[in-house]
């Protein structure tokens, strides 16, 4: 005879071709920033696919409502401003809720976006009730620490990120480069999950003359783009000194900034003459990619850098380190240039011998799209979720489709969903 233990075990396990899927983050759509855009497409991919998605997150700031979506369970916590970021807030320790909230309706697995203490109560809880866990490792905070005037605490927290991930059954990260690197400094169960680029959304065929003639562009004038936070760890101040070296040798030239952040008043004095076009999104959004001609990217902090495929997407000529999605993405010399990490000088020279040749401009500009031809959201959704089955599989759970009979003559449910309460609070 079965015990009443053994019932839940079995009415939760993952036999069916459905599964809830818990998310820990402290950031999702419609807030705008690298991971939740990231998270946003695949808790989308999930639930297209007939799986249950729950979030688990802190309420931000001025937000007025949350996500309705079939098959989506929002549940908020208690958040606190994140420093350098407040427009954001992590998450506070919730170990005993969550114990309870998943010890009442057990997911699947639990999937840790963010390492704040909401993802460490997340982790701890789903090892005590002995649930599977996975995590994603998005952003270098030991490589942020030198940008904020806390590089004394580089090694604590790189000791902190490596206990957390190393408590998860397998730690997705975006290239095969941060897999090595990752894997040198002491990870665990690291593995590939790449991003995509929105496809249908992102295209040269947005390039707007309108757009052009509001940025003061006359006809085939070139015009140097930066999409992202304007902030100090995303090294902007290299784009306005690429500027004013191509400017001295194409008068002509324009600037556009697409974003914001805590830098914009400094860099709206120190280049007064770019165009700040703040957030864009959507349509908006892929316009301004494509009416563009080169986009500069000197960030040395990503983890990938969503926006360099958005910007090849829409067919522009790259400037960039040699490093994150820019590595995997660009042929150096076909589709764009590549320069040595940190090497500013060299970043400045390449934008200016580049932005000094339409020819070469137009010839990268051809062939920028057919490097992320292949790079849907769609098809990142599966890597996803084979993780996922790897993981329940590993843990001891095989994963197996059952036809929609079997399951009824064993008295499971055909699909059963987490609940639907959209925002239920957690504190």
């Amino acid at each position: 005879m079965k015990t009443s233990d053994d019932l839940l075990i079995e009415s939760f396990a993952p036999q069916l071709s459905s599964l809830r899927i818990a998310v820990v983050t402290e950031t999702f759509p419609p807030e705008v920033n690298g991971v939740a855009m990231t998270l946003g497409w695949l808790v989308n991919g999930m639930l297209q696919k007939g799986h249950s998605v729950q979030v688990v997150r802190p309420r931000q700031s001025r937000e007025q409502a949350t996500l309705q979506h079939e098959g989506l369970d929002e549940v908020l916590s208690k958040g606190v401003p994140l420093p350098a970021y407040g427009e954001l807030r992590f998450g506070m320790p919730s170990k005993n809720r969550l114990l309870k909230l998943w010890g009442e309706r057990r997911p699947d697995i639990v999937h840790v976006v963010t390492e704040g203490p909401l993802g460490w109560s997340a982790v701890a809880a789903a090892r005590k009730l002995q649930l599977p866990i996975t995590s994603s490792f998005h952003t270098n905070f030991q490589s942020y620490s030198q940008h904020y005037g806390i590089g004394l605490l580089k090694t604590p927290i790189e000791s902190y990120l490596r206990k957390l991930h190393n408590r998860t059954q397998a730690t997705m990260v975006p290239t095969r480069s941060l897999v090595q690197d990752l894997t040198a400094r002491g990870y665990e169960n690291v593995t590939l999950l790449s991003r995509g680029v929105a496809l249908e959304q992102f295209g040269p065929q947005h390039r707007s003359d309108v757009l052009r003639r509001q940025w003061g562009v006359q006809g085939d004038e070139p015009v140097i783009l930066l999409v992202g936070r304007l902030a100090k760890e995303k090294n902007v101040g290299l784009v306005v000194a690429a500027f004013r070296a191509i400017k001295a040798r194409v008068p002509d030239v324009k600037l556009v900034f697409v974003g914001d952040g805590p830098l914009r008043k400094a860099l709206t004095e120190a280049c007064p003459e770019a165009t700040f076009a703040g957030v864009q999104k959507g349509g908006e959004l892929a316009a301004h990619y494509a009416s563009a001609d080169l986009f500069l990217f000197p960030s040395m902090t990503e983890t990938y850098g969503n926006v360099v495929p958005e910007a090849l997407a829409s067919g522009l000529a790259v400037v960039s380190y040699d490093c994150a999605a820019a590595l995997e993405l660009i042929e150096s010399g076909d589709n764009g240039v590549l320069v040595p990490t940190g090497d500013d000088v060299s970043f400045v020279n390449a934008a200016v011998q580049l932005a000094v040749d339409p020819e070469r401009i137009a010839r990268f500009r051809a062939a920028a799209a057919k490097a992320v031809a292949d790079r849907s959201w769609d098809a990142v959704a599966d890597t996803f979720l084979h993780t996922l089955r790897s993981v329940l599989e590993r843990h001891g759970r095989p994963f197996a489709s059952v036809p929609e009979s079997r399951a009824k003559a064993s008295g499971l449910p055909a699909k059963e969903r987490l609940a639907h309460s959209h925002a239920r609070p957690l504190l």
